[in-house]
This record gives C-alpha cells, structure tokens and sequence, in this order.
C-alpha cells in the first residue's frame, strides 16, 4: 500500500530586472518596517517574498499565495502616489508581470 502524495505547490518563475528588485525589495521591507513599528509580528508572506527576491538572481520564485500577496501589495503601493515615478514604473511592471503569471494558471469559469 502506497502512502498519498504530499499536495504539489504550485509556483510561478517571475524575472525581474534589476531595477524591479530592488523596487520589490523596497517596497516589501517597507511594508515589514511598518509591521515591526506597529508593534505586529511580520507576515510570514512578507519575509518569505524578500527571500525569494534576494535568492535569485534576475529570476523570483514565488508560490502562488506569495505571487497573489505581492501582486496586491505592489499595486497598493503604486497607487498610493507617494512613490517616485520611476519607482511607479518599476513597480508597475512588476504588477502587471504577476498578473499576467496569476492569470495564466486561473481556472476559467464556463
């Protein structure tokens, strides 16, 4: 008798140029600074989303709850306006690559 298969989580391979990292970088400990100063304890996406930023080298590998999480949080964060424009562009590209990835692999509804 064969013991069940751990479930397979599925992830999403998202290159970034140098530029976009350091945006999702920035943004990210930002948003863990926050946390930290209000006295939370950092979300578990945050810490697991700047690994995968530092561990690759131009490509991030982000499970698919990471890559949803970062696609909300740095759309929130370009919309906010506060940023510089080229870090909205950066930033913005980047959005719109993890769309892009999340739609891929989105069942479609008949």
């Amino acid at each position: 008798m064969s013991s069940p298969q751990p479930e397979k989580t599925e992830t999403h391979e998202v290159t970034l140029s140098r530029d976009e990292q350091w945006v999702t970088h920035h943004m990210l400990a930002s948003y863990l600074d926050e946390s930290i100063d209000e006295g939370e304890s950092a979300p578990e996406w945050i810490l697991e989303s700047i690994d995968a930023v530092e561990a690759g080298d131009r490509t991030t590998v982000l499970t698919s709850a990471q890559a949803r999480n970062l696609y909300d949080a740095m759309t929130s964060y370009v919309d906010d306006g506060a940023i510089p424009e080229r870090d909205a562009v950066h930033g913005s590209t980047v959005a719109d690559r993890l769309e892009t990835r999340l739609e891929s692999v989105e069942p479609t509804s008949q």
